[in-house]
C-alpha cells in the first residue's frame, strides 16, 4: 500500500513538473513575441535607426502560386537598404506555406501570422513579417479593393491574389503595382504618415485631411491610392506607374524628412 501511495505521489509530482515546464515555455514564447505585437508605427525608430537594433531580418511568407515577382523582391531589398541605418545589415528570408482560405479579415491575417511566422525580434536584430496573401481582403466591394495593409508594428499583408487579378497577371503591371504596394505598407510601419501623431510638419501640410495617415502629395509613395483603390481607377493607376518608369518614392520635403527625424536615411 505504501509503495502504491509513493508511486501515485510521484506521478502527481511529475505531472505538475511537466505542466509547469510547458507553462514556462509558453510564457517564454509569448514574451519573445511581445516586441512584434505592438501598435502600428510604434517601432518606427527601431526599424529606421541603429539606436536599439543594429540589424534587421525581413521574413516574406507566401504560397507557391502567390510568390511576388523576382523584380519586386529585388526592388524591395534595394528600397529597404536605402532607407534604414543597420550597420550589421538587412537579411531577407522566404518562407513557403500552403494556400490559406480567403477572403481575410485582419483578425484572420493575425491568426495566420501566429501560425506561420518563424522570425521574431531578438537581441539586436529587429524582425519584420510580410505575408503575400492567397486571398482578397473581406472588406473589398464591387467597386473598391484593398491592395495591402500594415496592421502591427512589424507586420504587413499584401493581397497578392488581388494584385494578380487587377493586373491580369501581366508581369510588368503586376511588378509595378506589387512593389508600390509593398513599399507603401512598409512606409506605414516606418510611421508614415503621422501614424503615431508625431509628424514633424504642423497642421495638414503633410497628412491628407481627406485620407488620414497618407501623404497629401499626389505622386508620393504614401499617397492613399497606393493602398486601396476603386476598380475603375486601376487602369489609370497602372498607366501612371508606367509613365513614371519607376516605383513611386517618398516625397523629399515631407516623408523623407520624417524618416530622417526618426534615424533613417
Amino acid at each position: 500500500m505504501n509503495c502504491f501511495i509513493k508511486k501515485f505521489a510521484f506521478i502527481i509530482v511529475l505531472t505538475l513538473i511537466t505542466f509547469s515546464c510547458k507553462e514556462d515555455q509558453d510564457n517564454q514564447i509569448q514574451q519573445s513575441r511581445a516586441e512584434n505585437r505592438k501598435a502600428l508605427g510604434s517601432s518606427a525608430e527601431d526599424l529606421l535607426s541603429d539606436d536599439s537594433y543594429r540589424s534587421m531580418t525581413v521574413e516574406m511568407v507566401y504560397s507557391p502560386a502567390y510568390k511576388p515577382t523576382q523584380q519586386t523582391l529585388d526592388a524591395f531589398m534595394t528600397f529597404i537598404n536605402a532607407r534604414v541605418n543597420k550597420p550589421d545589415g538587412v537579411s531577407f528570408i522566404e518562407t513557403i506555406i500552403s494556400d490559406q482560405n480567403g477572403p481575410f479579415s485582419i483578425s484572420q491575417i493575425r491568426n495566420i501570422e501566429n501560425e506561420q511566422r518563424t522570425v521574431y525580434t531578438q537581441a539586436d536584430d529587429i524582425a519584420v513579417y510580410v505575408y503575400f496573401a492567397s486571398g482578397n481582403a473581406n472588406s473589398d466591394t464591387s467597386s473598391t479593393v484593398t491592395l495591402g495593409s500594415a496592421y502591427q508594428n512589424t507586420s504587413i499583408v499584401i493581397y497578392e491574389k488581388t494584385l494578380q487579378e487587377v493586373t491580369n497577371n501581366v508581369l510588368d503591371d503586376l511588378t509595378r503595382l506589387e512593389a508600390t504596394t509593398l513599399h507603401h505598407e512598409f512606409g506605414h510601419i516606418f510611421g508614415l504618415v503621422n501614424i503615431q501623431n508625431d509628424d514633424i510638419h504642423p497642421g495638414d501640410k503633410h497628412e491628407d485631411p481627406d485620407h488620414l495617415k497618407h501623404c497629401i502629395i499626389g505622386d508620393c509613395l504614401m499617397y492613399f491610392e497606393a493602398q486601396s483603390i476603386t476598380k475603375n481607377k486601376i487602369k489609370t493607376r497602372l498607366q501612371d506607374l508606367k509613365a513614371l518608369q519607376n516605383i513611386p518614392s517618398f516625397d523629399l520635403d515631407f516623408c523623407i524628412q520624417d524618416l530622417q527625424a526618426k534615424g533613417g536615411n
